[in-house]
């Protein structure tokens, strides 16, 4: 028979990817980045953290409605974005299931060797790669000329400069342009 746990139970630890091992309770929902014992500073999202953290709202529509998933998840968002991530970088980002744990407020985190700057050009430049692979298939020679044109016009630094500053919330009713 299962033992309930309770609140304060050890929930034991998350091995970061640079090795060092925290308690999940160290994580909060507004947290972006945790300054390790490292030295470094990674990046942090959870589960509740919404896709406009890196993309703002109505790119996100267009993701949800274009994007089909197959799995738990209603459509297309966060965990999709860091999934990519961890597949392309598996030894730089680390993830924690915390879906029996009640007491940290997320089911899911990803903590990256990167910062949180560096972890939006990666997630920008990963869905730059799926939107291409996916107009090769469009079998549009115009279509696809257009988007490379596009493409190779597109600062992904300079967007995710000109997106994190316009981002900085002021209340948390506030979302992303």
């Amino acid at each position: 028979m299962a033992t309930p746990r309770v609140p304060g139970d050890d929930i034991g630890t998350f091995e970061l990817p640079c090795g060092t091992e925290i308690d999940p309770r160290d994580i909060d929902l507004g947290m972006r980045e945790y300054d390790c014992s490292c030295g470094e500073t990674h990046a942090v999202v959870t589960d509740v953290h919404p896709p406009s953290r890196f993309f703002p709202e109505s790119f996100v529509a267009v993701l949800e409605e274009t994007i089909e998933v197959e799995d738990e998840f209603e459509s297309f968002g966060t965990p999709h974005l860091l999934g990519v991530t961890l597949e392309e970088f598996p030894e730089e980002v680390a993830s924690y299931d915390a879906a029996d744990d009640g007491s940290v407020g997320y089911t899911l985190v990803w903590v990256t060797d990167f910062d949180s700057r560096r972890l939006h050009e990666i997630v920008v430049e990963l869905v730059i790669e799926l939107m291409d692979h996916a107009m090769s298939h469009a079998g549009d020679d115009q279509a696809i000329s257009q988007f490379e044109r596009q493409m190779l016009e597109f600062d992904v630094e300079a967007f995710v400069e000109e997106y994190r500053r316009e981002r900085e919330f002021e209340t948390e009713h506030d979302q992303a342009l």
